[in-house]
């Protein structure tokens, strides 16, 4: 199974509350982002990781290339500044066509024990056909613009919405798929549209079978105060 990483988004909030380094590079328990996600997927039989980084980020991208000179990780990366999540998404498919892959934000905190059972329940089900994609989701709501999942009683996933009178669960932005989300992507991208949320709706309208996993809590480090949060959820 393969894994795949946006690290493309610029982190200007962090930047404006004075954490100088950029995203992928910010310490959480005195590990990158970048390199926790790394170390993870490795844990999990990664075949193969996949990252973009956006143009700006150069200390990023020399970290990258320094991690693939070892030879120790199967690491392909991108340097490419893209309008939207989706279209980074779209640039790492080129490499995620022939197995099961999951896909993360480098800034999406969960903890290990956890993912590690998301990671082989996933890998089982695509085996077996028996689901498109397993997403990630949380009941634990602390987010500016939280993506809502509606479910059926066997957390088939029934929707995404951007609003939700009773909220149960939503997208802890952990995106286990199978191969036939790319061609779902490519309309989306030829569309025109944007944000990883509208390819998640767009999975459903095509008829995907999506099932919920749910987490106990997944964190984003959006603000500077969020790296405080993380380390103390991590020591739990």
């Amino acid at each position: 199974m393969k894994y795949a990483i946006i690290a493309a988004g610029e982190g200007s909030r962090l930047a404006q509350e004075g954490v100088q380094a950029p995203k992928p590079l910010v310490e959480v328990g005195g590990e990158h982002l970048i390199d926790r996600l790394i170390r993870v997927f490795m844990a999990n039989g990664a075949s193969e990781i996949c990252v973009i980084c956006n143009e700006q980020m150069t200390a990023v991208a020399a970290h990258l290339k320094e991690i693939a000179e070892a030879k120790q990780v199967p690491l392909k990366f991108i340097v490419k500044s893209t309008p939207s999540s989706m279209h980074s998404a779209w640039e790492l498919s080129q490499w995620l066509t022939d197995e099961p892959f999951v896909l993360t934000t480098v800034d999406t905190i969960f903890r290990e024990k956890e993912f590690a059972t998301y990671a082989k329940t996933f890998e089982l089900l695509a085996q077996t056909d028996e689901v498109d994609g397993l997403m990630g989701v949380t009941d634990y709501i602390d987010d500016e613009k939280p993506l809502y999942v509606g479910t059926n009683d066997a957390l088939q996933i029934t929707g995404f919405f951007d609003t939700c009178e009773q909220p149960k669960y939503i997208s802890g932005g952990i995106y286990g798929l199978t191969p036939k989300a790319i061609p779902v992507l490519q309309r989306c991208i030829e569309r025109g549209e944007s944000r990883m949320r509208n390819f998640q709706r767009a999975l459903v309208a095509d008829g995907l079978l999506l099932k919920a996993y749910p987490f106990s809590k997944v964190l984003d480090i959006d603000h500077a105060s969020d790296i405080e949060k993380a380390e103390a959820f991590l020591k739990m």
